[in-house]
């Protein structure tokens, strides 16, 4: 699968679904602010790091693609739910790619801030396409196993 971006997308989302993702942002930062002012800033910090649009979006990407496979006379309930589960995964290699930037922050700060911000960077950009990498290239080799023990693949 090939990463693109594409502006068409804007004109299919409503005004209320960015609404709603703002609005769930915002409560998302009022509640790890919330969480921190009561058990610390090293906990609230970690509430923080929750992808506060995430859920809203997880929604959103559902709800475009089963209204696309309908407009098209299809049922996307399937689709739908394909696409919000593809969204998590990324979601969830960018979490790890995350937790790099973390670690390689901390590790240079005390030497240079710049330097920090450049490492973590770099960590993170490694890390997040190693995994993703490695996610494709394992699927990839279970989708052979399955095709040579005769399982389908879920992809297929």
């Amino acid at each position: 699968m090939l990463v693109k971006l594409s502006s068409s997308v804007l004109k299919q989302t409503h005004w209320y679904e960015y609404a709603v993702r703002f609005a769930l942002g915002g409560l998302a930062t009022v509640a790890a602010g919330l969480i921190g002012s009561h058990f610390g800033v090293a906990i609230g910090g970690l509430f923080l790091a929750l992808p506060a649009i995430f859920c809203a979006s997880a929604t959103l990407i559902e709800s475009h693609e089963r209204r696309a496979k309908e407009k098209a006379g299809l049922s996307g309930r399937r689709r739908g739910q394909q696409a919000a589960a593809l969204d998590a995964a990324g979601a969830g290699l960018g979490s790890i790619g995350l937790a790099a930037f973390a670690a390689a922050f901390y590790v240079v700060i005390s030497a240079s801030t710049i330097g920090a911000f450049v490492s973590a960077i770099l960590a993170w950009a490694l890390v997040s396409v190693s995994a993703w990498w490695l996610r494709r290239k394992l699927r990839t080799t279970s989708d052979h196993a399955g095709a040579e023990h005769g399982v389908r693949s879920a992809r297929g």
